[in-house]
């Protein structure tokens, strides 16, 4: 029987360099090209003031409740005067993007190039959009103070999980992470549980979550890690690097 859909077969060049070892010449292209995008990224991002990250799914909409919660967080991140940093497409992003942009606040979106699904969402401030996931993960944590993940698929467990590691490994230290949707996370919290009955993790990892469904709660725990341990530093522009004032 003919199927109706069509399978999209990534680009050849962009996956060219998972194919295993190639001519020197293309390695260095290829590390060029990541510098380039990191490059770009700070320059895009090293003004936009210290975010708060939400993570999520792409595929919620418009009334769907995860997305009125994620406009709510927005919104309540934007009265902190802190900006809201997101994946930049549609679902969760767009709703946490959209809370924070209504509300006046900043909206950032740190974009990645997709052959579906990913589309820039219309409530940003600034955005940016990256080849490579590992180069969109390093900007959004970089630049972030504090980090609230929302349901999401393998992404959004993609993000969480690097964001804990890094916590647990001492590599970022003090920032919080939010878990919102208790009923969702409920599995894990028992995986969690298991990991600490095996001893792969230790008890005081878990010190590293918060898991609510108050939007309030969330902030809030986000608010004060913020004042107890950050000092944000104001940037000058340099217009020798032709930075716009």
């Amino acid at each position: 029987m003919k199927q109706n859909s069509k399978r999209i077969i990534p680009s050849t060049n962009e996956y060219y360099h998972l194919d295993g070892p190639k001519p020197r010449m293309n390695e260095l292209g290829f590390a060029f090209k990541i510098f380039i995008q990191f490059i770009k990224g700070f320059r895009t991002l090293h003004f936009i003031g210290p975010c708060i990250t939400v993570f999520g799914s792409a595929r919620f909409k418009e009334h769907h409740p995860y997305y009125i919660k994620s406009r709510e967080v927005g919104k309540r991140i934007a009265a902190l005067g802190l900006t809201t940093m997101t994946g930049g497409g549609p679902g969760v992003m767009e709703a946490a993007n959209r809370g924070a942009f209504e509300a006046g606040g900043k909206s950032v979106g740190c974009n990645i190039k997709l052959p579906f699904e990913q589309t820039p969402n219309p409530y940003t401030n600034v955005s940016i959009t990256f080849n490579y996931f590992f180069i969109r993960k390093v900007l959004m944590v970089k630049y972030s103070y504090g980090f609230i993940i929302m349901p999401g698929g393998f992404g959004t467990m993609d993000e969480f999980f690097e964001t804990l590691t890094l916590a647990q490994t001492k590599v970022i230290n003090d920032f919080p992470i939010v878990v919102m949707g208790k009923e969702y996370y409920a599995p894990f919290n028992k995986w969690v549980e298991k990991m600490i009955a095996e001893g792969t993790i230790s008890e005081e990892d878990k010190k590293f979550m918060l898991f609510t469904d108050n939007e309030d709660e969330a902030v809030e725990h986000i608010a004060k890690y913020v004042n107890t341990n950050y000092k944000v530093k104001p940037r000058k522009r340099l217009w020798w690097l032709f930075e716009k004032v």
